[in-house]
């Protein structure tokens, strides 16, 4: 089978499929590399992801997200177990065996009988009909099982604002790039016009060579431009998943505005309401005060159904039908201590579920504290860098004509209005980075990094 360079795919409109592609064929990769000298060279893969779809295609395929969700099913099977312990329970033995008695034991002559076969086949059953313990510990498993599914949202949503954030450290690196590439544009345009001018007299070989090493220097920066660039695509690929290497094309831009933050009370209700760490932690709480429950339930009687019924004889064609039902009232007395000792502990952990409760609400408010407070500084600070790169560009463009037309002019305020264009456009990529990911924080800190768009 060939496989032929496929035509990219917009993750924007079909999040996971490149990555159903890439997944999918990553054993074949495996497999051609240990053909040795034969191997073809396997295929690489494009995609253009959006900020969106790269979140969405993490939360489904990223590992820390696949073993929350196993991490469910254990507590599924933990129901299952519970359950269990308060339905029938049946089994079924068949035993044929050979034995001599002494009759002696039972105060007869001291002889021993000769060997006779019993034959006994048997069916056993037993059925709980009441046992507060057990209907505590099944309704715990329940809650616990709700704690494991909030845990794995919580785990999502952390995969999701990584990702969010790499994402935007992409974006970083590219915009830095695209503007390294304007300033070695310009700095190759002026280096044309001053070897015009030098070979009309009106400028310095010194100004050329100038020149020539801010070239120099120019593309050197566009080269580690290029290498940070690379490092974020890497990182991104790392949380999205790839086995191997992709072309990844980022199709959004970093935004220059974003919409205003709700008041601290607001949001901060919003992520109590939201979060799935306060939800998670309030079922933690339940969880314990219904195992809390369970240990104290051990104090009461249980009541319990046993039975069997079978055939018994000396061979299995000579055997009658008899059987056996008992009614059993276990009362607990005294076990030593250990009720008790079992009692206290899940007293203390009830209570330990209490604090954390807190630690939780306190970590959330602090987290949406942090991220109304950078939000709105990266707000200010994108504005000035948009009005001092505003002002930068007009300040180039009138050096760069007064150096194309008068002739005694001075490269020095060329070169300088260059060099402050440069800083406002490197202040405004910073900027606006931090502008967005404020926005990503913000959505995390209150929960609603689903509608994040």
């Amino acid at each position: 089978m060939s496989f032929h360079r496929a035509r990219p795919h917009r993750i924007s409109e079909r999040p996971l499929l490149a990555l159903t592609v890439v997944l999918a064929l990553a054993p074949l990769h495996s497999a051609g590399a240990m053909v040795g000298e034969q191997a073809t060279k396997f295929p690489l893969q494009e995609v253009h992801l959006t900020l969106r779809a790269a979140m969405a295609a993490a939360a489904e395929q990223n590992p820390s997200v696949l073993l929350s969700k196993e991490r469910i099913e254990a507590a599924k099977g933990e129901i299952t177990t519970q359950l269990g312990a308060m339905l029938p329970n049946l089994s079924a033995n068949v035993r044929e065996s050979q034995q001599t008695q002494f009759l002696g034991t039972f105060g007869l002559a001291p002889v021993r009988t000769a060997p006779f076969s019993i034959f006994d086949a048997r069916v056993s059953a037993s059925q709980n009909l009441f046992s507060l313990s057990l209907i505590q510990r099944w309704r715990a498993s329940r809650e616990a099982l709700q704690v494991a599914e909030f845990d794995a949202q919580s785990s999502r949503f952390d995969t999701m604002a990584s990702t969010g954030l790499a994402y935007l450290e992409g974006l970083k690196a590219a915009t830095a790039l695209t503007m390294r590439q304007a300033n070695q544009q310009l700095i190759r345009e002026l280096l044309a016009t001053t070897r015009v001018r030098k070979h009309e007299g009106a400028a310095t070989g010194l100004e050329v060579a100038r020149l020539e090493g801010q070239l120099a220097n120019e593309q050197q920066q566009v080269v580690a431009a290029q290498a940070e660039l690379d490092r974020a695509k890497n990182t991104l690929g790392n949380l999205l998943g790839f086995t191997f290497e992709v072309r990844m094309t980022l199709t959004d831009q970093l935004q220059p505005h974003v919409s205003e933050a709700e008041a601290a009370q607001a949001a901060w209700e919003k992520a109590v309401t939201n979060r799935a760490e306060v939800q998670a932690q309030a079922k933690r709480m339940r969880s314990a005060e219904l195992s809390y429950s369970s240990v104290t339930g051990e104090r009461l009687p249980s009541l319990v159904a046993q039975g069997d019924t079978g055939l018994i004889g000396n061979r299995w064609n000579n055997s009658l039908d008899t059987y056996n039902m008992a009614l059993l009232l276990q009362i607990p007395l005294f076990d030593g201590g250990q009720r008790e000792g079992r009692i206290s502990t899940a007293r203390s952990q009830l209570r330990q579920e209490g604090f954390r409760m807190q630690v939780v609400l306190n970590q959330v408010r602090a987290e949406v504290n942090e991220a109304l407070i950078a939000l709105a500084a990266a707000r200010v600070k994108a504005a000035l860098a948009q009005a001092g790169l505003q002002a930068a560009t007009k300040e180039a463009a009138l050096a760069k004509e007064r150096y194309a037309v008068l002739t005694a002019a001075s490269q020095f305020d060329v070169i300088t209005a260059i060099t402050s264009m440069a800083r406002a456009r490197e202040n405004l990529v910073g900027a606006l980075f931090e502008l967005n990911a404020a926005r990503v924080n913000y959505a995390r800190a209150t929960g609603t990094l689903d509608s994040l768009s």
